[in-house]
């Protein structure tokens, strides 16, 4: 069973008298492991999409299943409480708190998950060891550079636990360097962990590294195409 089934969705908004349609009949099928981006022109609703499967918005038709729950049928405690647990967010604008230290953003949705303080901990040291950043895990955002600051974001993502990380066009802030070394520790992580990964984006270098590509146009997808793992060493 996929870890994601989208079964007939569509979207639409009004805009005083004009009806617009964000997305129309989305059937789209996407595996536990799986590296995939949602590409398409700007107004082709790739972020409307993202939002619907990360039960940010509700579609106005079909239903969207993640690890086989119908999250259009939840109410909001129940979607607020399945998004904290089956699910993991990675936003361009980072979204750390200032005030807490890079370790303490990491461990801050595990607090509301109700982890042990020592898990937390141990958690947040592992994911931020792996992203890269031991050195500088007692340092506020503020202290630190946007490659560092997205990374932070990336750990605090995966260390939540979550069935599928849902990303908006992370690389779109990073210079060629951070966004190459960003990708590639999300894509080893995805096999390492057996993480999901979709991700939004105009990013060609995104779209390089993505083994699936969904092509949207005019609220519809016109191209789902499988692409070949890059060898490992070109990782």
């Amino acid at each position: 069973m996929a870890l994601l089934a989208l079964d007939g969705i569509g979207k639409c908004y009004r805009q005083g008298e004009i009806e617009v349609q964000a997305l129309q009949d989305i059937d789209l099928q996407v595996e536990a492991g799986e590296f995939a981006a949602l590409v398409g022109p700007s107004g082709s609703g790739k972020t409307t999409l993202l939002n619907i499967i990360g039960g940010l918005d509700s579609p106005s038709t079909g239903c969207a299943r993640l690890n086989n729950t119908d999250i259009t049928q939840l109410n909001d405690r129940a979607l607020a409480d399945f998004r904290l647990f089956q699910l993991g967010f990675i936003f361009q604008a980072y979204n750390l708190v200032p005030v807490l230290s890079a370790l303490e953003n990491v461990e801050l949705i595990m607090v509301l998950q109700g982890r042990s303080a020592d898990e937390r901990r141990e958690r947040a040291q592992h994911y931020l060891s792996l992203v890269g950043l031991e050195e500088v895990m007692d340092r506020r955002p503020s202290a630190l550079s946007g490659g560092q600051q997205q990374r932070v974001a990336v750990a605090r993502a995966l260390a939540a636990g979550p069935r599928l990380v849902l990303a908006d066009e992370p690389t779109a802030n990073l210079d060629s360097e951070n966004a190459t070394a960003l990708l590639d520790i999300m894509h080893r992580l995805s096999h390492e962990e057996q993480t999901t990964f979709i991700f939004s984006t105009h990013d060609p270098r995104v779209m390089e590294r993505a083994e699936r590509i969904i092509t949207l146009r005019d609220g519809r997808i016109v191209s789902d195409q499988a692409r070949e793992q890059p060898h490992e060493a070109e990782l």
